[in-house]
């Protein structure tokens, strides 16, 4: 238990889905403590909408992007310069807000410059175990360098293997001597007695290009499906337009918590990224018929899919099948 402290918490904007799991633990701790959120222009948008009240201050942003034709890891490769440097602008920013703001203890969600040796550092990992098609061992290395900056990890999954959601990429020898299991984290509100409204809800995410290749791919296929109703949500700001909204087609734009939980309520099958976020959620809600669609070149959620098609019969398809996925 955590309490009278004054608590500096930063999600990576690698998506929404790490800003999206920090709520609930926001949520826990500022009801004995003083909370201030780092963000960034993408994470501002959930942090603000849950958390109007909380002082918030501006943090470097990612801004990672998928390519279209490399796969993830190389991409991330090719960027690790970058990546690199805004590591170490985190670290200078976060030791001058620990003095200015008398922070005592910081929470980082996957920012791995979001530790300082001057008060308690915790970090947020559901991948302390990295999946890596080539240079495993090397990628694993880097990821446990950084960890072990942290004093503690806290790790959003199960502690027993046989009900983890995460499976291999949380649960091993550990390294670290100090991991904690806090349990699946998820935003989203559990609704009861609703009445099914669309057959397929399409459920957006990650960066980009390759959240707008998904999107596109799935809304050419409604066209041959017109006596079902689908609904797409998606967190990017955009125009609706005739093309994307139909009799048929029902579109979300950065749907606020209570929307997306009663659409999802509403919705018999989910089709999504396996990213682990979004899982959760689907996993608390008690979401069954799923279809997931790894995003193409990203390990880990190649190997979510596979874990949650043989632990909770999902489906998986491969993005370059979906014009052939059969509704």
């Amino acid at each position: 238990m955590i309490t009278n402290k004054t608590i500096f918490i930063s999600a990576l904007d690698w998506g929404l889905g790490h800003a999206a799991r920090c709520v609930q633990v926001i949520r826990d701790l500022e009801k004995n403590n003083k909370i201030i959120i780092g963000v960034t222009p993408l994470t501002q948008l959930i942090f603000d909408e849950e958390f109007p009240h909380l002082q918030k201050i501006n943090v470097p942003a990612y801004e990672i992007n998928y390519s279209k034709i490399l796969p993830l890891w190389l991409k991330l490769f090719f960027s690790r310069s970058k990546i690199l440097k805004i590591i170490e602008q985190e670290n200078k920013l976060l030791n001058e807000l620990i003095s200015k703001n008398k922070i005592d203890i910081v929470i980082s969600d996957n920012r791995f410059g979001m530790y300082s040796k001057k008060i308690k550092s915790v970090f947020i990992t559901h991948q302390l175990f990295l999946k890596a098609p080539i240079f495993s061992a090397l990628a694993q290395k880097i990821n446990k360098k950084f960890i072990l900056n942290f004093n503690e990890v806290w790790v959003p999954d199960f502690a027993e293997n046989k009900n983890s959601l995460s499976a291999e990429l949380s649960h091993g020898q550990h390294f670290h001597s100090n991991v904690k299991y806090i349990g699946p984290l998820s935003r989203l509100e559990k609704l009861t007695g609703v009445e099914k409204k669309y057959d397929y809800l399409f459920l957006i995410s990650g960066p980009e290009p390759q959240q707008t290749i998904f999107k596109d791919l799935l809304i050419e296929k409604t066209k041959n499906y017109p006596n079902l109703k689908f609904a797409i949500a998606t967190p990017k700001h955009e125009t609706r337009n005739t093309e994307q909204e139909t009799k048929n087609v029902e579109c979300f734009i950065c749907p606020d918590k209570k929307t997306l939980s009663r659409v999802i309520a509403e919705s018999k099958k989910i089709i999504c990224r396996s990213g682990y976020s979004t899982l959760m959620d689907l996993h608390f809600l008690e979401k069954k018929e799923i279809i997931l669609v790894p995003t193409p070149g990203q390990t880990e959620q190649e190997y979510l899919a596979k874990y949650w098609k043989e632990k909770f019969n999902c489906v998986i398809s491969v993005q370059k099948n979906i014009p052939d996925l059969k509704f």
